[in-house]
C-alpha cells in the first residue's frame, strides 16, 4: 500500500481520535523575520522539519518549538501561539523562548559539542561541560512545562524529535503517566563502548526510557541502544521483543526509516517554476557542455565534504579526460558557526577548494564551485534535476534525506546518485553507487563510473530507486509510529 497524506490523516483520526497530538522539536517549521516589506514568514533549512511538516500539516495539532526568529514574538498571541502556515493555517505553533545562555549551553554546548560528535563517531572529540549540562536540563524542563500546559487536562500523544530532548520524555511522564510518548532519534546511536564517554550516560538513558516508543532510522542503531541500556542501567532488556523495562515501565525500541514526500517533490520538479530555474542553470556559461556534479549539505564535519573534494582531485589525476569537462557544485549554508570545530571545518573547506582549483584551473574553468548559502526548496529540486551526478558522502549519518530528495526530483529518470555506505539511506537505496568516502581512490573511480554511465543504465537504476521511495514515504514513517503509539493506549 502506498501511504499518502490523506491516508495518514485518516489513520491519525482513526487511531488518535479526540486525543491531542503534540509534536516537539528544537527547530521551528516557520520563522518570522523583519524585512523591507514588514514581517515575513520563512521556512528554515532543516531536513527534520521538512520531513515533519507534511505530517503535522495533514493531521493538525500543536507543534512546540524554540522561537528563534527576530520577529517571532511580534506575531504570537498571549499563549505564545501562532497559526501556520500563514497562507492556509492547519496547525498551531507554540513557541518556547530561550535566553542566550540557555541556547549557548543547551543547543551549541551539550547537544552539538557533546551528543552530536559522540553519536556520529567521526573522530571529533565530544566536549561535555557541567554548565552546558545544567542548561540542557533547564531547557528540557522548560519544554516539559510547555507541553504539560498544552495538554491541560486532556489525554494526548506527544511525539518528540531528536537528541535535544533526551530528558523530556521522563519529565512529562512523571507528571502525566497517562500520556503516550514517542521519540524519534534522528542521528545514529553509537555502540556502548563509545557511549560510556558521556558523563551523564545514565541520566540520558533514564530520560529516554520515559518514552513508550523510541525510534531510530535503522535496526543497527536500535540494537546499539538496547545493548547500551543492558550495560549501563538496572533494567530488563528483551532483545526478542526489542524493549527495555525499568521499574515496571516498558519502552519499545524500533527502527522506523524516515523518508520524504516523494509525490510532492516530483510534482514540484515537473512544474513551470522549477523548469525555468533548471533552464537558467543550463544557460550558465560555466557549465555549458560540461558534466555537473552536485553536493547539497550543511557545512558539517559529518558530511564528508573534505573527502569529496579529495576524491575530485584524485578523479582528475586518475582520469584526466575530465579536466575542463567536469564541474562540481558544493552548496550549503554555514552551520553552528559559534562552535570552533565548525568554524575550523568551514575554513578547511575553503582552503582545500582553493588548492584544488589553483592546481587544475584552465581559462574559464575550475573543478569546484563552493557556495556557502541556503537554497529554497524549489532551487534544491532544480539543482538536482540539472546535475548529472549527486554526491552524498557522509562519514556517518542517521538517514540523509538529501539522497532521497535527489531521487524524488528525478522524474526524468536521469542522473546518478553516489551514496556513502555509512548512511541509513544506503540500506534502502542500494541501486545507487555505494562508496566508502574514506577510500579516496575508490571514491574517485566511482565518480568516474557515474560520469560514464549510459542513459539506459541510469534510467534502470533510477526507476528502481523511485519505486522504493514510493513504497516508503514520510507518511508511512509517521503512520507506523502513530500505529505503535495507539496500541499502547
Amino acid at each position: 500500500m502506498k501511504w499518502t497524506g490523506e491516508q495518514l490523516k485518516h489513520i491519525v483520526g482513526e487511531k488518535i481520535g479526540g486525543h491531542k497530538f503534540i509534536v516537539v522539536s528544537n527547530r521551528e517549521p516557520f520563522i518570522h523575520q523583519y524585512s523591507d516589506k514588514g514581517i515575513q514568514c520563512i521556512t528554515p533549512a532543516s531536513g527534520m522539519t521538512t520531513a515533519l511538516f507534511p505530517i503535522v500539516n495533514a493531521c493538525g495539532g500543536i507543534w512546540v518549538a524554540h522561537g528563534s526568529g527576530e520577529a517571532d514574538r511580534d506575531v504570537v498571541d498571549e499563549r505564545d501561539h501562532v497559526a501556520v502556515p500563514p497562507q492556509a493555517p492547519s496547525f498551531t505553533l507554540r513557541r518556547v523562548w530561550l535566553t542566550r545562555e540557555e541556547e549557548e549551553g543547551y543547543y551549541y554546548g551539550y547537544a552539538n559539542e557533546g551528543l552530536w560528535p559522540l553519536c556520529h563517531i567521526v573522530y571529533v572529540r565530544p566536549t561535555f561541560r557541567e554548565d552546558d549540562w545544567k542548561q540542557y536540563v533547564a531547557v528540557n524542563e522548560k519544554f516539559a512545562a510547555a507541553v504539560l500546559e498544552e495538554l491541560g487536562g486532556d489525554t494526548g500523544f506527544v511525539f518528540i524529535q531528536d537528541y535535544h530532548f533526551a530528558l523530556l520524555p521522563r519529565l512529562i511522564k512523571k507528571q502525566r503517566p497517562d500520556v503516550v510518548i514517542a521519540q524519534f532519534w534522528h542521528i545514529p546511536w553509537p555502540n556502548r563502548e563509545v557511549f560510556r564517554v558521556c558523563p551523564q550516560a545514565v541520566e540520558i538513558l533514564h530520560g529516554l526510557l520515559g518514552n513508550d516508543v523510541l525510534g531510530f532510522h535503522i535496526r543497527h542503531h536500535s540494537l546499539n541502544f538496547l545493548d547500551t541500556a543492558d550495560r549501563f542501567i538496572e533494567a530488563r532488556v528483551d532483545y526478542e521483543r526489542r524493549s527495555v523495562t525499568r521499574r515496571g515501565k516498558e519502552t519499545l525500541v524500533r527502527p522506523f526509516p524516515i523518508s520524504v514526500d516523494s509525490d510532492r517533490i516530483s510534482e514540484l520538479a515537473r512544474g513551470k517554476d522549477v523548469t525555468a530555474r533548471v533552464r537558467k542553470l543550463q544557460q550558465n556559461f560555466h557549465y555549458r557542455g560540461r558534466k555537473v556534479g552536485i553536493g547539497i549539505d550543511r557545512v558539517d564535519y559529518t558530511k564528508g565534504i573534505l573527502e569529496r573534494f579529495d576524491a575530485i582531485d584524485r578523479l582528475l589525476e586518475r582520469h584526466p579526460q575530465w579536466v575542463d569537462r567536469f564541474v562540481f557544485l558544493q552548496i550549503g549554508p554555514l552551520s553552528r558557526i559559534r562552535i570552533g570545530q565548525y568554524q575550523n571545518y568551514s575554513d578547511q573547506l575553503i582552503r582545500r577548494a582553493l588548492e584544488i582549483n589553483q592546481k587544475w584551473k584552465i581559462r574559464d574553468w575550475q573543478p569546484i564551485v563552493l557556495l556557502q548559502k541556503h537554497l529554497s526548496h524549489e532551487d534544491v529540486i532544480a539543482h538536482h534535476l540539472f546535475a548529472d551526478l549527486c554526491v552524498v558522502s557522509s562519514i556517518h549519518d542517521g538517514m540523509n534525506l538529501v539522497a532521497k530528495e535527489f531521487v524524488a526530483s528525478r522524474f526524468d529518470l536521469g542522473g546518478v546518485l553516489l551514496l556513502s555506505r555509512f548512511t541509513g539511506a544506503a540500506r534502502e537505496l542500494d541501486d545507487a553507487l555505494l562508496v566508502n568516502p574514506i577510500a579516496v581512490d575508490q571514491f574517485a573511480d566511482a565518480m568516474h563510473r557515474a560520469l560514464m554511465m549510459d542513459p539506459e543504465e541510469q534510467a534502470v537504476r533510477m526507476t528502481r530507486l523511485r519505486h522504493k521511495l514510493e513504497e516508503n514515504t514520510v507518511f508511512r514513517w509517521a503512520g507506523k509510529i502513530v500505529s505503535a503509539m495507539r496500541k499502547l493506549v
